[in-house]
């Protein structure tokens, strides 16, 4: 009876923030009061329905498990996207963290911004997080919880930079929506093999049977290892794990309490949660359980030896707190959830104390250095030892070069290539891409003629074209309107690629492109009259033309979330549609794919960051240190 009476009611807890951010666009800027409160009512109605929820949820005493199918997005013959919600105790103990989180940092927010410019901003910013972490915790498939996942990593990018007149908050934002990127192809990998391991659109419920799970695994032993280990590396990415670690203390160039409620509490634990919610299917395989134990604990002991050695105190913190999810990362995988959910809970509150507090330390201990400061004196008379402590102090100070490994790893090379391709001009890319689509076309109207074999490479072929394009326009730096067509024509080369199988529907692909096209004719409008009024766009470096021109940000920003296939646009869909044509023996076809959506959303952001924000290019507006 109780099930029957809470189930529909989860729905809500999505809509409340929802309307509150909803309504806080609408607020003109100036009306400081007015957007606190509307961000206070909206966060404080949600606690007081969260809790009296959690408190029906616990009445019983049988603390049932809630799963509910909302709507569908998009249902064919063989594909249904649906949005699904469900409760268990992990869900309870995110949304009560979470809850009573953001209600303390909104309160503090509205009086540490008190007349920043940037007031709006922020509590826009925050609702639309807290939007996509509660879409998250209650996600009952991988498809809604990716929904989530990317209004995360946006709200990352914008809070980050939220100081966009200086250089390095907008790198850092830049920097770490980078490394979010790598996170998103884990999940759509994960989607995507999900889709064939279980030939429908699986809940999260549906995991925690055990018997099908098992029976599925010893069927599917590649895919299943395969899909585990994209959860994992996901998971890795969010709560800051090695080998990513390097991304959590750019990410404290945020005002204090987005670094409180993003980094310390919230948003770097959702990781942990994406482990613990998968935890039914990868719990029986005994090498990634290894693996998920063996990262928790490298990470422990890196994160803390290179906190040991930070200047800055918001560093030293969320060093610390990737150091404690390590450990929480060995709980999960060793099967002790409730001291997990117990562990993260006291992190989760000791970080945003830590940060909200750290101006304050900083002030008291710069005091008491000052005054009380007593060098201490070396005492190892073992010398080999005593190189062994200087060789681990200079390796924590260079942050074991987590950095540089994953520049020279994943970034480097797609700038080696993006150079070699720079020689390609528009009129030879142009004149390229009109023969290729020729041939293209031509090709699939001419099946018949052309054997099975060769046929059957087209698809993975013209991919591979159109993720020479996305890094020929990652690599562009002197004409913005011809890396942004480049973009665009991606998206046409993904959908002719994807026309060579039979089970290619119009209508999906025209779903897709509808929405690419849409954003891509209004970006290049935006582009075009903003080179109207500026006469040239140089994006060589950050330009800052957001402060002269806020609406063609706005409106520029807008399209690139559509061309990046964000889950507000009509792209996002179709870009799910199309990795369910890819076969699972394709699977080069599929790297394909996920390294230019990546790419794709990285040339994208960039663009944005680089004409629009930063310090300003006219030399009559202030310009900040390049270091703060």
């Amino acid at each position: 009876m109780m099930t029957f009476l809470l189930a529909p009611l989860l729905k809500y807890l999505i809509i409340i923030p929802f309307v509150g951010f909803a309504a806080s666009l609408f607020i003109p800027a100036r009306m400081e009061r007015f957007i606190a409160w509307t961000s206070l009512a909206t966060v404080g109605f949600h606690l007081i329905c969260a809790w009296l929820f959690i408190a029906f949820w616990l009445f019983p005493g049988d603390f049932p498990t809630y799963q509910t199918t909302e709507f569908s997005l998009y249902e064919s013959p063989d594909y249904q996207f649906f949005i699904s919600f469900y409760f268990d105790k992990v869900t309870t103990v995110f949304l009560f963290i979470g809850s009573f989180l953001i209600l303390l940092v909104t309160v503090y927010s509205s009086y540490y911004l008190h007349r920043d410019n940037g007031y709006k901003r922020f509590f826009n910013a925050l609702l639309l997080f807290y939007l996509g972490y509660n879409i998250v915790i209650f996600s009952g498939n991988f498809e809604t919880l990716f929904i989530g996942w990317e209004v995360l990593g946006i709200c990352s990018f914008l809070l980050i930079g939220f100081y966009r007149d200086r250089f390095l908050p907008v790198k850092n934002a830049l920097k770490v929506f980078t490394v979010f990127r790598i996170a998103d192809m884990g999940l759509l990998f994960c989607i995507w093999l999900s889709h064939h391991l279980w030939h429908e659109n699986i809940t999260f419920i549906k995991l925690t049977n055990s018997e099908v799970v098992q029976a599925q695994i010893h069927s599917h032993m590649t895919i299943s290892i395969v899909i585990s280990l994209m959860i994992l590396l996901a998971a890795a990415v969010k709560s800051a794990q090695l080998p990513f670690t390097s991304w959590m203390p750019r990410a404290m160039e945020g005002p204090t309490p987005s670094s409180a409620i993003f980094y310390g509490s919230l948003s770097v634990h959702l990781g942990v949660f994406l482990l613990l919610r998968a935890y039914p299917f990868w719990e029986h395989l005994t090498p990634i359980v290894i693996l998920v134990a063996v990262i928790g604990l490298a990470t422990s002991i890196v994160a803390t030896l290179i906190s040991r050695v930070q200047s800055s105190i918001k560093t030293q913190i969320a060093y610390s707190s990737t150091a404690q999810i390590g450990i929480i990362f060995i709980e999960v995988a060793i099967g002790l959830h409730d001291l997990a959910l117990f562990h993260l809970a006291g992190n989760a509150f000791l970080r945003t104390y830590q940060i909200l507090v750290s101006p304050s330390v900083v002030s008291y201990l710069i005091r008491e250095q000052f005054y009380n400061f007593i060098p201490r004196l070396p005492n190892d008379k073992n010398r080999a030892l005593r190189k062994l402590k200087y060789s681990v102090y200079l390796l924590s100070t260079k942050e074991f070069y987590l950095d540089s490994f994953i520049y020279f790893i994943l970034w480097n090379p797609m700038k080696w290539l993006g150079r070699k391709l720079d020689g390609i001009g528009e009129n030879t890319a142009f004149n390229f891409i009109a023969i290729s689509t020729f041939i293209g076309v031509t090709c699939i109207y001419a099946k018949g003629s052309i054997p099975q074999s060769i046929y059957y490479l087209f698809p993975t072929f013209f991919a591979f074209v159109g993720l020479l394009m996305v890094i020929r326009s990652f690599t562009e730096r002197r004409n913005a309107q011809f890396s942004w067509v480049l973009m665009v024509v991606y998206h046409f080369w993904i959908t002719l690629a994807v026309s060579f199988y039979e089970e290619s529907n119009f209508i999906e692909m025209a779903i897709y492109l509808g929405g690419v096209l849409l954003s891509g004719i209004i970006g290049f409008a935006a582009l075009d009259r903003l080179k109207t009024l500026e006469g040239k766009i140089d994006w060589n470096d950050f330009q800052g033309h957001i402060y002269e021109h806020p609406d063609l940000a706005l409106i520029f920003f807008l399209s690139c979330l559509g061309l990046m296939a964000f889950p507000i646009t009509p792209s996002f869909l179709g870009v799910d549609l199309v990795f369910t044509y890819i076969h699972t023996e394709q699977i080069d076809f599929a790297i394909i794919l996920a390294i230019s959506y990546i790419l794709l959303g990285l040339s994208v952001i960039r663009m944005y960051s680089r004409i629009f924000l930063g310090p300003h290019a006219k030399t009559y507006h202030e310009v900040p240190n390049r270091s703060s």
